[in-house]
Order: C-alpha cells, then structure tokens, then sequence
C-alpha cells in the first residue's frame, strides 16, 4: 500500500495576481511505505512545494494529497494527525534550534505530542545516541556546539517524534564532505533500523545515487519521472539535457558504452562500477586487479 500518494495534485502561488505561478502542476505520485527515496530537480522545479504539501504546511490549489490511505484535508483532525506522521527536516534546520539545552531542544517535539515524560525521556536518549550526540551534550546548550552536531540535533528532534515518513530538504547544504558523510549515514541508519519512509530532497546525485532505492525528478513543476534508481539512470541523457549532473561515474561508464564496450547495467556508483568492470574483465579473459 503506499504511504503517500497525490491525486492531480496542483499548487498556484498568488493565484489572481501578475505575480501567479504554478510551483506544481498536475502530480500524481504514489509511494510506497518503507522506501529511501531521492528527489532532485533544479531550483524551481517544485521539489520543496511538493513536499510541504506532505505534511499539510501547504494546501492544494487543485487536486488531493493522501497520507497512509486518508486524505489528509478532509477535517482538521486528519491534517493534524498528517503532521505527526510525516516529520519534515528544513535546509539548515539548526536556524531553527531555540531551548537552553540539546535536551530540551530534542525534547519539544514528543512534548508537543503529548508523550509522558518517561517516553520523551526514552526518545531523547535514545534518538540522541543514534545521531552521536553523547550524553554529556544533552545537559548543554545547542549554541556551543559546532556547526554539524547543531545540524544532527536539529534532525534528532524530529525523528524523536518517530514520523513514519521522515523528510529532509537538502540536509547536507553547507557542509563540508565529512560532515556530509556523517549525516547521509544516519540518515541511511535511521532508515535501516526503524523501516520508516525517507525523503531526501537534494541537488547532489552522487548523494542521491549512493543512498536512495528511488529517484523523483522533478522539472519545470512537473513529475519528470519517479523509478527505481537504476531505471532513472537508463534516462541520464535525458536528466542531463535538462541541465542536472549525474554522478560522474555514470558518465565514465556511459562513454565507455558510447565506445563498444558492452556493459549493460545502468552505474551509478564507484563500488558498482569496479563490481561491473571486473566482472567484463573477467568475462573476456582479462586480469582482473583490485
């Protein structure tokens, strides 16, 4: 059954006004409960809108967006209870950060749920521990911390309301690419262990390639396509007419493609390229090193 699914699903800024644009136009998406999915697109493609409509912080102009089957503006108890099942990360969500203590900080969430204080209790330590926050951190204040703890509290905090559906807009923006490693890891971590829903929005497809079993592209606020990684990456000509990068990689082994060697997975990872290669060495009788 999917989780999340939108019917005709259209959303027009200043409807009645010269400055009147359609961000989305006409999505319908169904998406299964329990999959890592990636959505890349350009600025302005309607990534960010689309999912905004996700948790309800938006209202479609036209068409309907159901979460775990119910529609979630049918009343204001359904459009309550889509904002507890779908937990949404913003990009730098440590602006966002405001009590004296990571504790506190972590805590707000399940308190605003209503959770006794034994359970908020169980969810901060717990939820803390699995984004490497250690315990002698929780007592301080969010602010003394360096710029990528501040970022995994912000995320501890919403997966501490433990969302069936967990939303990250670009959550690697602005970090170096061992603090980007860290947080793409727990995230595939927090996936892993609970089997909830994960939505990362980013403009990285070698991000998107490494961690994601689905990719939705977004272009110029329409569905471009939505697959499993390997079946978008059959597309790469296209994606990259519209002017998106795919991972060099791809490239590489695209180009090899291009020169007779026949290699008919679709690559788009390191590791999966030097499984391919060795694999064709061996096939023709090659030395195959690693």
């Amino acid at each position: 059954m999917s989780i999340i699914k939108t019917d005709n699903l259209t959303y027009v800024y200043s409807v009645g006004t010269p400055f009147e644009k359609t961000a989305i136009d006409n999505i319908n998406l169904e998406i299964e409960e329990g999959e890592l999915v990636g959505i890349i697109g350009h600025t302005g493609s309607g990534k960010s809108t689309l999912i905004q409509h996700f948790n309800g912080l938006l209202k479609p102009t036209s068409g309907k967006i159901f979460i775990d089957g119910k529609d979630i503006w049918e009343s204001k108890a359904s459009i309550r209870q889509a904002r507890f099942t779908v937990g949404l990360v913003f990009q730098y969500p440590e602006h966002q950060i405001f009590e004296e203590t990571v504790y506190k900080d972590i805590a707000f969430g399940p308190k605003n749920m209503g959770l006794s204080s034994d359970e908020i209790d169980q969810r901060v330590r717990e939820t803390a521990f699995a984004v490497g926050i250690s315990e002698d951190l929780l007592q301080k204040s969010p602010f003394e911390l360096s710029g990528g703890q501040k970022r995994r509290v912000a995320i501890a905090g919403v997966m501490a309301m433990e969302p069936k559906i967990l939303i990250l807009d670009e959550p690697t923006a602005g970090l170096d690419p061992k603090g980007r490693e860290k947080i793409l890891n727990l995230i595939k971590a927090h996936h892993r262990r609970t089997g909830c829903t994960v939505i990362i929005v980013s403009h990285s497809m070698e991000d998107i390639a490494r961690y994601a079993n689905k990719i939705l592209v977004m272009n110029k606020s329409k569905l471009f396509c939505y697959g499993d990684t390997a079946e978008v990456f059959k597309r790469a000509d296209e994606i990259s007419k519209m002017g998106l990068t795919v991972p060099q990689i791809t490239r590489v082994i695209n180009e090899l493609k291009n020169r007779g060697i026949n290699i008919e997975d679709e690559v788009y990872t390191v590791k999966y390229a030097k499984d391919v290669l060795l694999k064709y060495l061996s096939e023709k009788g090659g030395r195959a090193h690693d």
